[in-house]
């Protein structure tokens, strides 16, 4: 019989709404080379790679009357130009566009009666640049089957890789009674499983997510219900939103001021966030709080993560926004974080990041599966944070220049934040929902002022001014007779 889906899998497609989609993506940018890439050229290393992930050539068949989970079946009608797709973008192709043209992809649902995914070769960039947009639903990516499209497509090196055909041939669909008996078979032999599977239970099946997608205890305190400026009904729209930053700025932070790059990115996320809600007349005090749910990756009974994803735990951080003190705000999410890097199975971001392969884009992937097996606990965001290699990647011989991430929303949380840190920058990507959250593009620009916040604050240069006078020169408080 055909591998059955898991309960987290039949989660996700059970509550697939039309204002929910529950698809992960990743935006690559690639700069033009020496050879040509076009569109012919994506569709000839997918169709060249596809092989390497069986699972983007199956579709899903539910079992009659609904008498057992849904099984994975080759698509016999499986069509790759259907999923491989070309877009443009309007003259002069500024980045601009390149956001509006992927917030509008990225709210259109995926045909569940085919292969849960698509690519966009999107040309038309300024500087004869193009974009690549791979979508794939919550239920395709589990990390341990079957890791992101993005991750077998992209090289280390410029040079062609011979990938031997897999000479695939798709495999008749059992029928209805094939599937039903082998339902009934599966409650036969393995009937705790099955029950999960059928139930769909999320609290019951945490530990059937499976190895590579284990969720350990919440760490952190669980308040009340969620609410604030992310909290809303979820529209079937989306705006997409992209921030770019250097890793140096980071690591100029973490030198002068302690805690991790991790620590520097979160603390800039809070501090994103307060001067958005500045800028919206959102109240704001010193006692103002955000709570994140932050996947992080944890070492595996048996070893260290490999390509093929990690053990990753959710961990809920409270993000200080309401602390004014860029450096204070700092101490205070390093303290925070602080309990996991003791465990002694937190997972070190070059080891992350040294993988093989351009695994951030399933880490992304199981750090959004996870993050929704944590639903049910207080949060307002979600943000995935994933190390990538510093080194140049390829697909097809054309450099990447920056890659984005795009987690899914749901449950009434409006935002969600990305972040991938790759050859020498750091990469946001927010999904926002567009009727719940008023201009998401300068909730990207605080993003990039909190950072200059924090870079200005840990400057070995910065001019400080002496105790009670301006940085004009001109005296504070009371005059000199005093």
């Amino acid at each position: 019989m055909p591998r059955r889906l898991d309960a987290l899998d039949v989660t996700f497609l059970d509550e697939e709404t039309s204002t929910a989609p529950r698809q992960v993506m990743t935006l690559v940018v690639i700069e033009p080379g020496e050879r040509t890439f076009d569109y012919d050229t994506l569709v000839g290393v997918v169709n060249e790679r596809i092989g390497l992930v069986p699972r983007y050539r199956r579709r899903v068949a539910n079992v009659p009357g609904g008498l057992g989970a849904p099984v994975w079946v080759d698509d016999e009608d499986f069509d790759l130009t259907y999923h491989v797709r070309r877009s443009a973008l309007p003259s002069p192709g500024t980045d601009a566009a390149l956001r509006e043209l992927v917030s509008r992809l990225v709210g259109r649902h995926l045909d569940l009666s085919r292969p849960l995914w698509e690519a966009y070769f999107i040309e038309g960039l300024e500087g004869g640049r193009v974009a690549v947009l791979i979508k794939s639903h919550q239920a395709l990516v589990d990390g341990s089957v079957t890791v992101d499209l993005a991750q077998v497509l992209l090289d280390e090196t410029a040079h062609d890789r011979d990938v031997p055909s897999d000479g695939w041939v798709p495999r008749g669909a059992p029928g209805g009674p094939s599937l039903v008996a082998g339902s009934l078979w599966d409650v036969a032999t393995h009937p705790r499983r099955a029950a999960e599977r059928i139930s769909g239970g999320i609290d019951r099946v945490q530990s059937a997510v499976g190895k590579v997608v284990q969720s350990l205890p919440v760490v952190g305190p669980v308040a009340a219900d969620a609410s604030g400026p992310f909290s809303a009904r979820l529209s079937p729209h989306r705006r997409y939103v992209t921030v770019r930053t250097r890793l140096d700025d980071y690591r100029l932070v973490r030198d002068a001021r302690g805690g991790t790059v991790n620590d520097v990115i979160m603390t800039t996320i809070a501090g994103g966030i307060r001067g958005w809600m500045l800028t919206q007349a959102e109240p704001v005090s010193a006692k103002t709080r955000v709570r994140a749910m932050v996947p992080m990756s944890v070492a595996a009974p048996d070893g260290v993560p490999t390509s093929y994803g990690s053990t990753v735990r959710g961990q809920l951080l409270t993000l200080p926004v309401g602390e004014t003190n860029p450096i204070v705000r700092l101490h205070q999410v390093s303290y925070a974080l602080k309990a996991h890097k003791e465990t002694g199975v937190a997972v070190a971001a070059n080891t992350l990041a040294s993988l093989p392969g351009f695994a951030p884009t399933t880490f992304h992937a199981v750090g959004a599966r996870v993050a929704e097996t944590q639903a049910h606990h207080p949060y307002d965001i979600v943000v995935t944070n994933v190390p990538g290699p510093q080194e140049r990647m390829f697909i097809a011989g054309a450099p990447i220049v920056e890659t984005y991430p795009g987690i899914p929303l749901s449950h009434g949380r409006t935002l969600s934040i990305g972040v991938t840190s790759y050859a020498g920058g750091v990469y946001y990507g927010l999904v926002t929902d567009r009727a719940a959250v008023p201009e998401p593009d300068v909730l990207g620009q605080c993003i990039e002022e909190a950072l200059a916040e924090l870079v200005e604050a840990s400057s070995p240069t910065r001019v400080r001014a002496p105790r009670g006078a301006r940085t004009d020169g001109s005296s504070r408080g009371m005059g000199a007779g005093a």
